[in-house]
């Protein structure tokens, strides 16, 4: 994607240190329910149709940790949307100006600044703030007031009430006309500021309230991870999908399964590299989305994938899950045939499959077994694999659409 197609980024905010959730680094790159805060944050914006680039603004110290943070996410979403992340400076207010001079040769139209220790961004909120923001204002999300508010007189309440009517809690993420709120920083920064929106208050840039999803929670302390948690469980359900493929033995001295060639007599008929494991484990991947079968994106008809790896059709069946927000947790692969041996290739194939899904190993499984010599695989006339998926989406409700 060119410079002039980014009209809007989001700009994410990852340089502090955050020690207080009782981890070891960061909190940003902290595990949670799986997967670091940071990766969690980054998915919601580069899923999201509206949002043309992700920039990310970290710590020096942090670029090993950055770097094994992202990657794991969909190499087809990172490549198109994420940017190289910049180093931010002593303060939050210093490093959004930091990153939003980094992103300035881009040009974009719209800017939106969000605190990376908040995983649990909706896209309806993102959407909402998108829409609020035009050249003469800029939006923030944020949360109206509920609970009754109490001044403190000693170690007592003082008598006097004070009105929720017109409080909220401001949250993030703001967004802005991308020159103003770039001016606003570079005229004060050498003043100190709460938060973004009030920056673009001080040089007179109106900031719209805009009620944002409450479970968006910053994440500070250790026990707000475990609310988090509980949050993700809560808005989440899981999702299998089953998946069967054939295909026969032909001329050849190799076969690919899994990813991995293995020498052989003979070699697998199909259109493609007929990685029949793999095929198998996409139409799984694609069934816990209701998305049809690999047939229906890669029509065999189509010259265009003859002789093409099947891990491009894993892939794509891949994003297509990340960009519905799901989250794949453990796939499982049978491979049925009398030869070749399996076992010495299946620690190779788990391998593979974890650097196509982006998954550990440990949530990878790959069997093998025959038929007894029945049926077409016992006389070893070609090879048949099952496969297994599971993953957890996002509820109904919680998100714009129920897509499954």
């Amino acid at each position: 994607m060119s410079a002039s197609k980014h009209h809007i980024i989001a700009l994410l905010v990852a340089a502090g240190r955050g020690f207080r959730a009782g981890f070891d680094g960061p909190k940003q790159y902290a595990q949670l329910a799986g997967e670091t805060v940071l990766a969690r944050s980054l998915r919601a914006f580069l899923a999201h149709g509206e949002v043309d680039a992700v920039s990310v603004v970290i710590h020096e110290d942090d670029r090993d940790l950055y770097t094994e943070a992202v990657a794991h996410l969909p190499t087809k979403m990172t490549k198109k949307r994420l940017l190289a992340p910049t180093i931010g400076g002593a303060t939050r207010q210093e490093s959004v100006r930091l990153g939003l001079d980094h992103i300035a040769h881009f040009q974009p139209k719209k800017v939106l600044i969000h605190d990376a220790a908040r995983p649990l961004v909706s896209a309806q909120t993102i959407s909402a703030i998108i829409a609020e923001t035009s050249k003469k204002q800029g939006a923030m999300a944020a949360i109206p007031v509920a609970d009754s508010l109490k001044e403190e007189d000693g170690s007592y309440c003082s008598q006097k009430d004070i009105s929720r009517d017109k409080l909220w809690r401001a949250s993030t993420p703001q967004s802005f006309p991308f020159a103003a709120i770039l001016a606003a920083h570079r005229a004060k920064a050498a003043e100190s500021f709460t938060d973004d929106a009030a920056i673009a208050s001080a040089v007179g840039l109106p900031v719209k309230l805009v009620s944002g999803n409450p479970e968006n929670i910053k994440i500070t302390l250790k026990e707000d991870f475990a609310m988090a948690e509980k949050l993700l469980a809560a808005s989440s359900e899981a999702r299998m999908g089953h998946g069967y493929d054939v295909h026969a033995f032909g001329p050849g001295d190799r076969v690919t399964l899994c990813g991995v060639t293995i020498p052989h007599e003979r070699g697998l008929i199909g259109h493609s590299d007929a990685d029949v494991a793999l095929h198998a484990l996409t139409d799984a991947l694609l069934g816990t989305i209701g998305a049809g079968d690999i047939g229906s994106h890669f029509p065999p008809s189509d010259p265009k994938w003859k002789g093409a790896p099947s891990q491009l059709f894993m892939e794509n069946a891949r994003d297509r899950i990340a960009a519905m927000g799901g989250r794949i947790i453990h796939v499982d692969v049978t491979i049925i045939c009398e030869m070749p041996k399996i076992g010495p290739h299946r620690e190779a194939m788990r391998a593979r499959i974890s650097e196509m899904l982006g998954i550990s190993v440990g949530r990878i499984s790959v069997k093998a077994t025959t038929t007894e010599g029945l049926g077409f695989t016992g006389r070893k006339e070609g090879i048949a694999a099952m496969a297994t998926a599971n993953i957890t989406l996002p509820a109904p409700g919680l998100n714009d659409a129920d897509e499954g």
